[in-house]
């Protein structure tokens, strides 16, 4: 499908600095008029999951999956799951392990690459209703999730997925990890690393000796973290391997439903590897779109009670 270069979102003229409109959303956009009903999901391993719903009656429901360290409670999903509820759909915010404020179970977190858990939510929302038609929507790490799903199962998801829409997502693992590294997004590498510490040590604590927290020094580039801890807390062998099977650009070929990806062309934290321009001309299924504003996760203007990508999904959607 073609890519999209020209959009129709257009920012304020104060917020057309990438890292200005990632940060003030994220801090200022605040969500006071959702109310989810919380649900406990137990995965087949014995751990636990938080789904946080929307329930309108409805036979369409959008599956909500967010960025690294996020939550439902996070602007840009309580936003969506608001907008969609709005309109009559049902919606559904998981929280990945460790991220509802309650450690998970197992020697393990989560991470860009985890697709078992969502198949798990998916499956259990379906065995709840017969939903005629889900969409999967990611932000982020989210979207590289979502993405990732529909890319490993190909033409094997359930029938009732028909699309999904993914904003601000990391699809090229490794270099994602490195453009952490620069100097102007050390705000973005040093929130991350104090709050994935903090799980670590909670993590070392239900499991004494399994995790080297002495190693944590040693940590200079986000490689080194993933190398140190990604990659072995999450059964990969290095860095290398955990990138490979985390990217969802090495997946995406094979997605077989309507895939709306955009990615803002001034999102600080995304690299050129992650705008897989030549890779999408030659799919059919997958539309890449790349506003020139937006920021990573952005996509709001001050004031605004809904997002331009909350707009834009649904405009997507409607579309299916």
């Amino acid at each position: 499908m073609p890519v999209l270069n020209s959009s129709s979102y257009r920012p304020s003229p104060f917020f057309r600095n990438g890292h200005i409109e990632t940060i003030y959303p994220a801090l200022f956009r605040k969500i006071n008029d959702v109310k989810y009903e919380r649900e406990r999901l137990t995965l087949s391993d014995g751990d636990f999951i938080d789904l946080d719903w929307l329930d309108n009656g409805s036979r369409n429901l959008i599956i909500l999956t967010h960025g690294l360290e996020g939550s439902s409670d996070r602007q840009y999903i309580a936003g969506m799951a608001r907008f969609f509820y709005e309109k009559k759909w049902d919606a559904l915010a998981w929280n990945c392990r460790s991220c509802s404020g309650e450690m998970n179970l197992k020697f393990r977190l989560y991470h860009h690459g985890e697709i078992g858990d969502i198949g798990e939510v998916i499956q259990y929302a379906l065995q709840l209703k017969n939903y005629e038609k889900i969409i999967l929507a990611g932000f982020s790490m989210g979207g590289n999730i979502s993405m990732k799903y529909l890319g490993v199962n190909g033409k094997e998801i359930p029938p009732a997925i028909k699309g999904c829409v993914a904003f601000s997502s990391p699809t090229d693992i490794e270099a994602g990890a490195d453009i952490l590294d620069k100097a102007s997004n050390y705000i973005y590498k040093n929130r991350f690393l104090k709050q994935l510490k903090k799980k670590l040590l909670i993590k070392n604590e239900q499991f004494p000796g399994r995790l080297d927290m002495g190693r944590f020094k040693e940590i200079n580039k986000w490689r080194d973290f993933d190398e140190i801890y990604s990659a072995p807390l999450n059964g990969y062998a290095d860095a290398a391997a955990f990138y490979k099977d985390a990217s969802a650009k090495n997946f995406i070929p094979n997605i077989t439903v309507p895939t709306l990806l955009v990615q803002a062309k001034n999102d600080p934290i995304l690299p050129e590897e992650c705008y897989p321009k030549d890779l999408c001309k030659k799919l059919e299924n997958i539309f890449l779109e790349i506003p020139e504003h937006g920021g990573h996760v952005g996509f709001w203007k001050p004031g605004e009670r809904y997002a331009w990508s909350e707009r834009r999904a649904w405009e997507f959607v409607q579309g299916l």
